[in-house]
């Protein structure tokens, strides 16, 4: 199933595109919105695993929405104009359809998106902005990953010699996606562990092969949300 999501400053075009998508099997449009800056503070808690966007917006271009959120999101983009194609494939998306939209091809469209949601590339790396810029982290050197003290949005990564990296405005939802699933695991509400950095592990705690100040090694507690999937992950 294809949950989409809708950005066009357009009333009229929101309009016709929901009716497009009403008409073609396994697609289901979440919700539409006619403002960029909205839609970006939502779009982190709307079930959806594909945005089909504008390019040509007042205040914000879609181009400029995508860059916020492609990490997370598959991509359709949607323009009367030709000179876009090429800056919006640099992004990665999924499509670039064309106005005025015919319904075969949105199904084109929708065909390349289930494919790529079904069937995820697998990757060794995530990009995202981080304090020092847009990074490229190996995931083979994360050891494991916390929500940040000083900003609860933000994500500290502590890479296998000790260096800590802060992901910038992303969820954990979003980020274990992003995460090979066999090789990460959520412990509590504000901790993921690479399983490669796990020790020792019991009901109620893990002991992890990651150094402390007081050259002990980094105890985490299990919450009870997610003993269960743990336990599955190694096959308990």
């Amino acid at each position: 199933m294809i949950k989409c999501v809708i950005l066009d400053d357009e009333l009229l075009a929101i309009s016709y595109l929901k009716l497009l998508c009403e008409q073609i099997d396994n697609v289901e449009v979440v919700k539409a919105f006619n403002d960029p800056k909205i839609f970006l503070n939502e779009i982190d808690n709307l079930d959806c695993n594909l945005c089909i966007l504008d390019i040509e917006m007042p205040g914000m271009t879609g181009l400029q929405v995508a860059e916020i959120i492609s990490g997370s999101k598959k991509i359709i983009f949607t323009t009367a104009y030709k000179e876009y194609a090429a800056e919006a494939f640099d992004l990665n998306v999924v499509d670039y359809v064309r106005k005025p939209i015919k319904k075969e091809r949105l199904i084109q469209a929708f065909e390349k998106a289930k494919e790529l949601v079904e069937n995820p590339p697998k990757k060794d790396f995530i990009e995202w902005n981080t304090n020092i810029g847009k990074t490229i982290i190996f995931t083979e050197q994360i050891s494991y990953i916390k929500t940040s003290e000083i900003d609860s949005r933000d994500k500290d990564i502590i890479l296998s010699d000790g260096t800590t990296i802060v992901l910038k405005n992303l969820n954990f939802k979003n980020l274990l996606e992003m995460l090979p699933a066999k090789d990460f695991a959520q412990v509590n509400k504000k901790e993921i562990i690479a399983l490669s950095s796990i020790k020792v592990f019991s009901t109620n705690e893990i002991i992890t092969t990651i150094p402390t100040e007081d050259h002990t090694f980094l105890k985490l507690q299990i919450g009870d949300a997610y003993k269960n999937s743990l336990m599955e992950l190694f096959g308990k």
